[in-house]
């Protein structure tokens, strides 16, 4: 059986309000053979919001399937695409930032849904707490600005309550919003951050692409035993030997293919392409 079986000529549904579509769409149109739409006034803020006013519902994944299926509703279609993506402090380089991006197709005509995946350091993910305009430039250089937008907020003395000025992509724009922030701000400090929104932020719009590029990868990928996409890495086994010494390490021997249609299994030895590890990677050789 072909993708194209399962694909070909269907409308899918990008899930978004912020051209997110600018990367998706060109890549599954051409490598699906479907038509994709975006909903009119889809607002995936109800969905969580980078700058805090929202809460996500659930996990990153849960988050992303939700838009997803609220665009399915919105539309009577079948398949939708949606995706979503998280910040955090890398987990194994300290101060550093890493961009988790996914990207889901939910298809309800075949049963299946599959998710591509880029983690990355490549990101301006940052905030800084500015006291005057120099400041603000300092900053704005730092993180690619203008191509990359801003967000400036603080706390009103005049409202008591917290303002939010978003999508801050010229100059003229920052000293205006700086200024008249400073002048009202209750402790005559302002907080700047990234935008991180994918319509203002061209790094993050380029690991969304990855990680479209990856569900492709994965869509592609043919269950052997019922020929459904997706077939893909549910598990590594770790314990690849060491070169020298031949005790088992932490890097994978093996990887396990599974396909989440029919649940069959197939494992796959030397995942990486070497039988053996290097011993700077051996808790033995290297401790």
């Amino acid at each position: 059986m072909q993708i194209q079986q399962f694909f070909s000529n269907r409308v899918g549904v990008i899930a978004t309000m912020h051209q997110k579509e600018r990367v998706i769409a060109p890549l599954l149109e051409q490598e699906l053979n479907i038509k994709t739409i975006v909903p009119n006034n889809f607002n995936t803020d109800a969905f969580g919001t980078f700058t805090r006013e929202i809460k996500r519902p659930g996990t990153q994944i849960e988050a992303a399937k939700l838009k997803a299926e609220t665009a399915l509703k919105l539309t009577g279609e079948t398949l939708a695409i949606a995706s979503e993506g998280s910040f955090v402090p890398h987990p194994l380089v300290p101060y550093i930032y890493s961009n988790r991006e996914i990207v889901i197709l939910l298809d309800t005509k075949n049963q299946i849904e599959i998710i591509g995946e880029e983690f990355s350091i490549d990101t301006n993910f940052n905030h800084q707490l500015v006291e005057n305009l120099e400041e603000a430039y300092q900053f704005a250089k730092k993180v690619g600005f203008p191509e990359h937008g801003l967000v400036i907020y603080w706390e009103d003395v005049a409202k008591n309550d917290i303002e939010i000025i978003k999508g801050i992509t010229t100059e003229a724009k920052l000293q205006e919003t700086i200024e008249t922030a400073l002048n009202n701000s209750v402790n005559g400090k302002v907080n700047l951050e990234t935008d991180m929104r994918a319509l203002n932020n061209p790094t993050r719009m380029q690991n969304i692409e990855k990680a479209t590029l990856n569900l492709l990868t994965k869509i592609k990928s043919l269950c052997p035993q019922c020929s459904a996409p997706g077939f893909a890495i549910t598990e590594k086994i770790a314990g690849l030997p060491c070169e020298l010494c031949s005790m088992p390490t932490s890097l994978a021997l093996s990887v396990i293919y599974q396909c989440q249609k029919c649940g069959f299994k197939q494992e796959k030895l030397f995942p990486n392409g070497r039988e053996f590890a290097d011993p700077a990677q051996c808790m033995y050789c290297n401790p």
